[in-house]
């Protein structure tokens, strides 16, 4: 005899209940431990509210306030600032670094190199306007050398030290990163090495030079005529003018600053921290942007911007009229017989044979 309908369906309802029943028990069974875990995590969070309500501080905040803000804590680690999680003050770096010193660095590079294309273009230059044939010797042997063995290393080593501090700009689109990694590769070991050289190089013509670029009561008038270069007559100068004179002194302070800041960097292991390391770094990048800036103006000024200047660094000796069109005093002082080349210690100089 068949089931009827009604009997079946009595049937269907005890076996859905049945089925609901075992899979709220299952359910049970998995998450009645987890409320001790959420029981644990609730008081734990009211204490810590309870704490913070007490002294108006966030434990949590404190903590990483104090990692921030460079408070040693413990560590098995043994060695400077090994005790020291974080310190904040190399975001400060790093933004410094790759903001004001990269970008304003650029702008005062490029802008010099923008205005003097710019003057050049106008002005073609300061012309010599007449040439005796008479020669003057103006820079001896060794002066010669040391100027062109100095010059040489620092344009060395502004190409690899700007590459490095633009070459995420630069090179990195132009080449790629594996590119950029093997010049990074060669660049930095020759930037090391060579600043040592140029170093003594520049100490040592710093040193030499320094009697030509006392400033004189005359140099004001030459600023006042901007040297002559936009017209108005040749302002008087010994055998440096005031913006040798000027561009001199910038290599004073510019270049101390430089060999300073660079050594931090060279030799990282005599003991200074990281804040040291990350001020020299920043000082070591400025005084060179300045630096490669005021280089640029001394090359166009001795090139292109003055003709014969370049004659007196090459052969050592200069015409008469340029000697009068743009140092007319110390020209005056040798035609008197009371001024040497520089670089020679004793003796007189005179005009060379025609």
């Amino acid at each position: 005899m068949s089931e009827s309908p009604s009997g079946m369906n009595r049937r269907a309802k005890r076996l859905r209940a049945m089925l609901w029943s075992v899979v709220l028990i299952a359910a049970a069974g998995m998450l009645l431990p987890l409320t001790a875990y959420v029981w644990t995590a609730t008081v734990q969070a009211q204490e810590s509210s309870d704490a913070a309500a007490a002294d108006g501080k966030n434990p949590r905040s404190e903590y990483w306030r104090e990692v921030r803000e460079a408070e040693p804590g413990y560590t098995a680690v043994r060695g400077q600032e090994t005790a020291v999680l974080i310190q904040s003050r190399g975001q400060t770096w790093r933004e410094l670094r790759n903001g004001p010193v990269t970008v304003l660095g650029a702008i005062m590079v490029v802008g010099m190199l923008v205005a003097l294309a710019a003057y050049h273009l106008k002005t073609g230059g300061a012309k010599l306007e007449h040439r005796t044939g008479r020669k003057i010797l103006r820079w001896a042997m060794s002066d010669r050398v040391l100027h062109w063995y100095t010059a040489v290393l620092f344009v060395i080593l502004a190409i690899t030290g700007l590459s490095l501090l633009w070459g995420r700009y630069v090179l990195i689109p132009a080449f790629g990163k594996e590119g950029f990694a093997a010049w990074a590769n060669i660049a930095k070991p020759v930037h090391d090495y060579l600043s040592l050289a140029f170093t003594a190089g520049l100490v040592v013509m710093l040193l030499k030079w320094f009697h030509h670029n006392v400033p004189a009561s005359y140099d004001r008038e030459w600023f006042r005529q901007a040297g002559g270069y936009f017209g108005g007559g040749h302002p008087p100068a010994g055998f440096a003018n005031a913006g040798e004179k000027m561009y001199y002194w910038v290599l004073v302070v510019g270049g101390t600053a430089l060999v300073v800041s660079g050594f931090y960097l060279l030799f990282p292991n005599l003991g200074f921290e990281r804040a040291a390391m990350q001020n020299a770094n920043i000082i070591h990048g400025a005084s060179a942007l300045v630096l490669c800036t005021a280089v640029i103006a001394h090359i166009y000024l001795g090139t292109l911007g003055s003709e014969g200047a370049l004659e007196g660094m090459i052969s050592g000796e200069v015409d008469e009229g340029w000697a009068r069109q743009h140092h007319n005093v110390w020209l005056e002082e040798v035609q008197q017989g009371s001024a040497r080349p520089a670089g020679e210690s004793g003796g007189r100089s005179a005009a060379a044979p025609t």
